[in-house]
């Protein structure tokens, strides 16, 4: 591995643990404002990364995309667990539940983008590339858990849009899921960043005018 790449990783790791975390607090944290406390009894509710990480998702998976050379690096905490039978709306309230995760992303990369923006002049050069590399990140990640895959969040938005019956039926997939579709980012990387990374770099583009992505 070069020079260069190892300094990316080092902005890179960081920043996909910070985005992460947040992106399930986010989740848990909706989730009790709806009526469903399973995240906080589940010790869940913190920004302490040791309850999110995942051996797979936090560990092995960046780990082995490092590896193969895939042109994005990729990480996943532990989902927070949630109840959706507590919910006060029952399925309405899974929709905003499911939103929350990527909305926090978006919104930690429209606070990234604002600060390289209004202090590009002052902040050091390594500090203004991990803001960049922040953005960059929580795009990617907002945008990947839209995918309507289960159990990605964007099969929760789907899920809760469908009529009973076929929502049961689609989210009997989901302990399957996670393993098809980690199969598919390993072994089909370039295809899955082909796809991707356009709307990745357009929506980071909002964020970062006049920086390079």
């Amino acid at each position: 591995m070069d020079a260069s790449r190892l300094i990316g990783l080092a902005y890179t790791l960081p920043a996909l643990l910070i985005a992460v975390i947040i992106h399930e607090y986010s989740h848990g944290r909706v989730a009790e404002l709806v009526g469903d406390s399973t995240a906080r009894h589940a010790g869940r509710l913190t920004f302490n990364p040791l309850p999110h990480i995942d051996p797979f998702g936090s560990v092995l998976l960046p780990l082995l995309l490092i590896v193969s050379g895939s042109p994005i690096i990729f990480a996943s905490a532990k989902p927070v667990p949630i109840n959706p039978a507590m919910f006060r709306r029952g399925r309405k309230d899974l929709l905003w539940v499911g939103l929350a995760g990527p909305a926090s992303n978006l919104v930690l990369a429209a606070a990234a983008g604002l600060l390289t923006a209004g202090l590009q002049n002052i902040l050091p050069w390594w500090l203004l590339n991990f803001l960049v590399q922040f953005v960059v990140i929580n795009c990617v990640l907002a945008l990947f858990n839209l995918i309507p895959f289960p159990p990605l969040d964007g099969s929760r938005i789907v899920e809760a849009l469908l009529p009973l019956r076929w929502a049961q039926k689609y989210a009997s997939i989901e302990p399957y899921g996670f393993v098809i579709l980690f199969a598919f980012l390993f072994f089909f990387s370039g295809v899955f960043s082909a796809v991707l990374w356009p709307a990745v770099a357009f929506l980071a583009r909002l964020f970062l005018p006049g920086v390079a992505i």
